[in-house]
């Protein structure tokens, strides 16, 4: 298991409403970051502030700047400490990451799910509980 690439797969493949906000976090934003808060409607996330349709993509996803034009892309989270639970989980199951295609996963995890999935635990312990697979 390699740690977090920034590939952004995670970010793009659910950024499009197929995450939540606890209501405690859409809350705290509406207090303390109403620069996010913006962008929740009828306690759904994300929707454009103007118009209120449902965003495609994760309005605080950002691509870092490249000076190699050959190089990956590497994305980064405009909001990450006051990023959603759903965010800070993600991933959670090798099953989930080998579905996603996310690039931490190594060839040596394939052969055995529950080791990756106890490094896995281990390399998200600071974002979320374990797995208790």
């Amino acid at each position: 298991m390699k740690n977090c690439n920034q590939c952004g797969k995670c970010c793009i493949k659910y950024g499009d409403g197929d995450i939540a906000a606890t209501q405690e976090e859409i809350d705290i934003w509406e207090i303390f970051n109403p620069e996010i808060f913006e962008y929740v409607k009828n306690n759904q996330i994300w929707f454009d502030p103007q118009t209120g349709a449902n965003l495609t993509r994760c309005p605080f996803l950002e691509v870092e700047p490249n000076v190699d034009p050959s190089a990956q892309l590497k994305y980064t989270c405009s909001i990450y400490l006051d990023r959603p639970e759903d965010c800070r989980h993600y991933p959670s199951l090798i099953a989930e990451m080998i579905r996603d295609e996310c690039e931490m996963i190594e060839v040596i995890d394939l052969g055995n799910h529950h080791k990756a999935q106890v490094k896995l635990d281990f390399l998200m312990r600071d974002s979320r509980p374990p797995s208790g697979h």
